[in-house]
């Protein structure tokens, strides 16, 4: 059985931008984990860190268990996630372990650091795995498996700079919106912390509204998940679109991206799909 993992940087990050792409996954016979790098110990206004640790994992593993998924436990706190060996070798075990054909993660721009060092960080981890002699805390032996990664839509569909994101690819994820929206909804101590700190209001609205936002980049879908992947070399022989194999009629390429490549670099058989 081929296996897919989803890493975000804090919990309901995952729920937020990878969770209908892992659920269509599953539904499509992969084992599917599922990872958070931070805690979530900062995510709360009434509670010390160490109960809003507690509380967050609790709700992370039942989201893990609403997605179907294998809960993979946080390596740091949030704000701590940096790019440094030891984080690295944690890390890398994980994916060793997942041994995953795909992986779905932040996008190297996005509003802030935990997100772009989480991507920072998977990328090298998922390069080390073939190498014996990058060393794993635990230890766990290489593995010689390809993998293709995709970096998710960054929080607003823009970078930093405010710059409007472009997805390479669309994932219809409207069958299984409902159950996106479950799983996310299990982060309940998040309403009130994401309503104070960044304006949300309601986090379930703001996933709804960038769901529906993707989906009509898309053209095509009414609930949607946008995808850019990553380049395989280091990762695969050649230049391999397992999301587009598997999901099929679900999977949409953005022609008018891939046309904006240098030629070398356009997706497999991008030709094939169409303007939109």
């Amino acid at each position: 059985m081929k296996s897919a993992i989803a890493i975000g940087a804090h919990p309901d990050d995952i729920e937020f931008y990878m969770a209908g792409t892992l659920l269509l996954l599953k539904r499509a016979g992969y084992k599917v984990h599922y990872m958070n790098i931070a805690s979530g110990n900062c995510g709360s206004l009434k509670h010390n860190a160490a109960r809003a640790r507690l509380i967050r994992r609790k709700e992370s593993e039942q989201a893990a268990r609403i997605l179907g998924a294998r809960y993979h436990s946080s390596l740091t706190d949030d704000l701590e996630i940096f790019y440094e060996v030891k984080t690295l070798r944690r890390l890398a075990a994980v994916i060793r372990e997942a041994n995953p054909a795909i992986i779905l993660t932040h996008s190297p721009q996005d509003y802030m650091e935990d997100h772009t060092n989480t991507c920072r960080l998977v990328v090298t981890a998922a390069f080390a795995r073939g190498m014996p002699n990058f060393k794993t805390v635990p230890s766990r032996d290489a593995v010689d498996t390809e993998t293709t990664i995709y970096h998710a839509m960054p929080h607003g569909l823009q970078d930093g700079l405010r710059q409007r994101v472009t997805p390479g690819a669309f994932v219809n994820t409207t069958l299984v919106h409902r159950t996106k929206r479950d799983a996310l909804a299990a982060h309940r101590s998040q309403k009130e912390w994401l309503d104070v700190s960044q304006g949300m209001d309601s986090y379930l609205r703001v996933m709804e509204e960038m769901s529906l936002d993707v989906g009509r980049m898309s053209r095509r879908f009414k609930h949607a998940e946008g995808w850019r992947r990553h380049l395989h070399l280091g990762f695969s022989a050649t230049d391999q679109d397992p999301l587009r194999a598997v999901l099929k009629g679900n999977y949409l390429v953005n022609a008018s991206y891939e046309t904006n490549l240098p030629e070398e670099r356009r997706g497999v058989h991008s030709e094939t799909t169409g303007p939109l």
